[in-house]
């Protein structure tokens, strides 16, 4: 029964990662999955940036905590001193954390429990954290009063994680890209042979710009994505293509992680100067080392910085800029930045 149950809800959230939804939404709609499995009388769930785990959203369930408590709430997950924060645990590689699990002097002293739960009449408290692919995109947790979280739900939790983790994923592109021509996010969900199954009218807008090239030019970049992506070890593909009006498109594949055929989820954006950036700078023929000081250089690190971040001698980059120069056709470090992050790289579809 209960594998039937998990199976279920990572079906339903990878559905959800299909709708365009951002994080916020797409959280709030995953809350009413989980909590038909693992019932709780308060729960939080946080976007984390995966480069620093610092929260980035916050999403509630039904029932809120009581708003003087919150500050006491956010202390406790960055102290750094309190066990089974969601920075710990994603740091520590850890699914799923029960609080009675710690050891007994760690229960006793918990400062959560102490000062927030205990407060509000809660004694059980259970954590997980949404990683994919080595990168933790969110995470959320779980209190009532009583019974304890039993090894099923802990299970269950462990379960659908990952699938949290994928569509979490997929919703940070939709919020930092937005929506394109008041149409909504371009996203396409592929089959198990990468053929479309479900796609946006916004990603409908890109299939005709890019099916202007060539018929069919749409359906074999989308398959040629898919297949990057499933046999990619970090779960993601991006490739750069060119439109029918000669702007750059980005299209990006993400596994789902979803029982059976394994769906893949791309979405489609205009291209922009850093995206195209690394391409230029093979295009010009530069080294990998005039590569790297170039990027320093558009980073806007001065000759000491990018010095002391490669472990060469100031002499030695100036040498590699003077080659760079020659290269692109350019007389000045800021000549260098315009021709390799130009403002007018971008297209949208008509």
């Amino acid at each position: 029964m209960w594998e039937g149950r998990a199976r279920a809800a990572r079906r339903d959230i990878a559905a959800l990662a299909t709708s365009g939804m951002g994080v916020a939404g797409l959280h709030a709609a995953a809350i009413e999955v989980v909590e038909r499995v693992v019932g709780s009388e308060l729960t939080c769930w946080a976007g984390l940036d995966p480069g620093t785990l610092v929260m980035s959203s916050m999403t509630s369930g039904q029932a809120r905590i009581p708003s003087e408590y919150e500050p006491r709430l956010a202390e406790t997950e960055y102290a750094g001193s309190v066990p089974n924060s969601f920075a710990e645990l994603a740091r520590n590689d850890r699914r799923v954390a029960r609080l009675s699990d710690l050891p007994h002097r760690e229960v006793v002293g918990h400062r959560r429990l102490n000062e927030v739960w205990r407060p509000l009449g809660i004694e059980h408290e259970v954590r997980t954290t949404f990683t994919v692919d080595g990168d933790c995109w969110g995470a959320a947790g779980f209190v009532r009063s009583g019974p304890d979280f039993n090894d099923r739900e802990v299970e269950f939790l462990g379960s659908v994680a990952p699938v949290i983790g994928a569509a979490t994923r997929v919703a940070v592109r939709t919020d930092a890209h937005g929506y394109r021509g008041g149409v909504g996010p371009s996203i396409v969900v592929t089959g198990p042979n990468g053929e479309p199954r479900a796609i946006t009218a916004a990603a409908r807008t890109w299939q005709d710009e890019l099916n202007e090239i060539a018929p069919g030019r749409f359906d074999v970049l989308l398959r040629a994505v898919v297949t990057g992506t499933r046999v990619a070890a970090g779960g993601t593909f991006q490739a750069r293509v060119q439109s029918a009006s000669g702007g750059w498109v980005v299209l990006q594949g993400s596994r789902l992680l979803g029982d059976g055929d394994d769906e893949v989820v791309v979405t489609i954006e205009p291209a922009s100067g850093h995206h195209l950036v690394g391409m230029l700078l093979a295009a010009y023929g530069l080294t990998t080392r005039e590569r790297e000081i170039c990027l320093e250089v558009i980073s806007g690190h001065t000759t000491t910085e990018i010095a002391d971040r490669l472990s060469i001698s100031p002499h030695t980059i100036q040498d590699h800029l003077k080659s760079a120069f020659t290269k692109v056709g350019v007389r000045s470090r800021g000549e260098l930045v315009a021709t390799l992050r130009p403002e007018d790289l971008t297209v949208r579809p008509a």
